[in-house]
């Protein structure tokens, strides 16, 4: 595998919570400006964050925002909140099946995260979507958290 497309290693991704990438869109044109995960980099040029889980063993990786609220990030910089192989949108409670992304509960059931493709091999993740670069590992620069003003389920 090609080592520039080398995310972590596969125990880097936590079981309880998510592990946060930065990537670039080879293609920035389909970017859309209003979801949550979009930041931009040193040079000017966007960037998304991609979340990465692991249940029962596989790694899978979606777009880090929320399918109710794309604003909303689902992943704020210290991993998102994972119970039971489902991570929590703690905005609104809705839940993701990690090893598919579908929304089995809130306010956008039945909706699907962007998934982003990734590969794994000799123990690492790599990043396996042509329509992405791996930038780096954390936030993307120039993020806040994503919160806006909106109460979150967590009650914060």
């Amino acid at each position: 595998m090609d080592e520039s497309r080398r995310i972590a290693g596969v125990e880097e991704v936590p079981e309880e919570s998510t592990l946060l990438a930065t990537l670039r869109p080879v293609d920035s044109e389909a970017v859309d400006e209003g979801e949550g995960d979009l930041g931009e980099g040193e040079d000017g040029a966007p960037e998304v964050e991609a979340v990465l889980t692991r249940a029962a063993g596989e790694v899978r990786a979606f777009r880090n925002y929320c399918q109710h609220w794309t604003d909303v990030r689902l992943d704020k910089d210290d991993g998102a909140f994972v119970r039971n192989g489902e991570v929590f949108c703690q905005k609104h409670g809705a839940t993701f099946e990690a090893d598919g992304g579908y929304c089995n509960f809130g306010p956008c059931e039945g909706a699907v995260l962007e998934s982003v493709g990734v590969a794994v091999a000799d123990d690492a993740v790599y990043l396996d979507d042509d329509a992405y670069e791996f930038v780096r590992l954390g936030p993307s620069a120039g993020k806040g958290d994503g919160s806006g003003s909106r109460i979150d389920f967590t009650g914060n």
